[in-house]
């Protein structure tokens, strides 16, 4: 029988869905967009009454709508269940200064217009940027967000989860050309009961999974609702969680013939690395990331109703320790005095993956990349390779210029491909910046 989990849902609850889950969507086509300015958190005053104005509240019936979005990008914990990722008894790590204004530093845009790296930040709605450059900080903006904040880091989830099950593999504990249900066997009857471990973590795996925001039959909207992403509406008879919700998923297609971007991927993966770590993702990163770097703030991840945590697009953290982060994968996996991946893992990770199987994705805008272990590889002459999630969230390694960028934002859009362009125009100014 074939899974309707819309049989029971009105046609009211349907439409507060759609608008709830506003925040992952890739727009087709430019929309207009609100003044920068006018959207701040300081001039919206959401949730800063007690209580809030009804006008200044954000919930679930509003918090994947825009301008909301930008508060709950910042308060995950506060709309939905999470589970804490503990940085740890140590003294933070340092992250020494060498401050450089470059607020004025000029460049030519993705259309040949004249910008500067502030008005970038304003026009693509930063909260927050840190650059290192050989480990110092070099250029610090806050514009929307306190630096003490976590902030929802929706797909860059994916590769921390990646580079987890790369270690594992490492290690010998994961074979990446064993099938998926050798570690996971209630998944015998999906998408990935034929399909390798190699094929999830570079997302060649065949699965029917479309992500269609305007037909409510499409497996993007179960996903929503198991995940706990958005709230189900009454009725709701489809599964609860997570794990339920994949074994639902089946195979379209060969598996291994091409890229295409599932985040269910993720969340299988995800699967693979707690059975066989025998972890939860939350104390996992705990203990092999998150105290081994001297992080300042704890993270968190957002978890479904039973406690599987979203380890396609949960995690929540703050732009200095994601700095932190990237600066130890530009060093090949050491940072603090100590080793936290083996250099082997960060080294196959950056080869990245196969180029022309990449283009089956049809990304025009990541024309040349590849994607490998859950990372983005640009095979650019810097080496450079990068995390990404909607909305504007970016974590860019660029070893040549001994540099590393953290991009937190609120931007209206949630697809890549309306900023992207853009965005590599900025990542090589700001690596001819820091070179000066």
């Amino acid at each position: 029988m074939t899974l309707n989990p819309f049989r029971l849902v009105s046609r009211r609850h349907l439409v507060s869905a759609l608008a709830a889950c506003a925040c992952v969507v890739a727009h087709a086509q430019a929309p207009q967009l609100p003044p920068p300015d006018s959207v701040l958190l300081d001039k919206l005053g959401y949730m800063n009454t007690f209580p809030p104005a009804p006008d200044k509240l954000v919930d679930d019936a509003n918090r994947g709508r825009y301008p909301q979005m930008s508060w709950a990008l910042q308060n995950a914990r506060q709309l939905t269940s999470t589970r804490n990722i503990r940085r740890g008894n140590q003294p933070p790590s340092e992250l020494p200064r060498w401050d450089k204004n470059l607020d004025d530093w000029a460049f030519a845009d993705d259309k040949g217009q004249r910008t500067t790296l502030a008005e970038w930040q304003r026009n693509t709605y930063t909260d927050a940027l840190v650059v290192l450059h050989r480990g110092r900080i070099v250029y610090e903006r806050y514009r929307n967000i306190k630096p003490e904040t976590p902030h929802l880091l929706f797909s860059i989830t994916k590769s921390f989860t990646g580079l987890l099950a790369a270690q594992l593999v490492h290690d010998g504990k994961i074979d990446p050309n064993a099938l998926v249900t050798q570690y996971v066997p209630e998944l015998a009857g999906s998408a990935w009961g034929d399909m390798k471990v190699r094929e999830v973590m570079d997302m060649t795996g065949a699965v029917r999974f479309r992500e269609v925001y305007t037909d409510p039959t499409t497996e993007i909207f179960p996903y929503l609702f198991a995940s706990n992403m958005i709230p189900s509406p009454p009725n709701y008879a489809g599964p609860k969680n997570i794990y339920d919700f994949l074994k639902t998923l089946k195979k379209e297609g060969e598996h291994g013939a091409g890229f295409v971007y599932r985040t269910v991927h993720s969340e299988v993966l995800g699967w693979v690395v707690s059975r066989v770590s025998g972890q939860h993702f939350a104390d996992l990163m705990s203990e092999r990331i998150w105290s081994k770097l001297g992080m300042e703030e704890d993270a968190y991840v957002m978890v479904d109703a039973v406690g599987t945590p979203l380890q396609g697009a949960g995690l929540n953290a703050t732009a200095r320790d994601l700095a932190r982060f990237g600066e130890m994968l530009r060093r090949g996996g050491e940072f603090n005095g100590q080793r936290v991946f083996d250099k082997a893992v960060i080294a196959d990770t950056v080869k990245g993956g196969d180029r022309e199987k990449f283009k089956a994705a049809g990304m025009p805008f990541r024309a040349g990349y590849s994607y490998h272990n859950q990372w983005w590889v640009l095979h650019n002459a810097d080496g450079a390779f990068e995390a990404s999630g909607v909305n504007g969230q970016m974590l860019h390694i660029n070893p040549a210029a001994e540099m590393v960028v953290v991009k937190l934002s609120s931007h209206p859009v949630a697809g890549a491909g309306y900023t992207h362009p853009l965005t590599l125009k900025a990542w090589a100014a700001l690596a001819e910046a820091v070179r000066r």
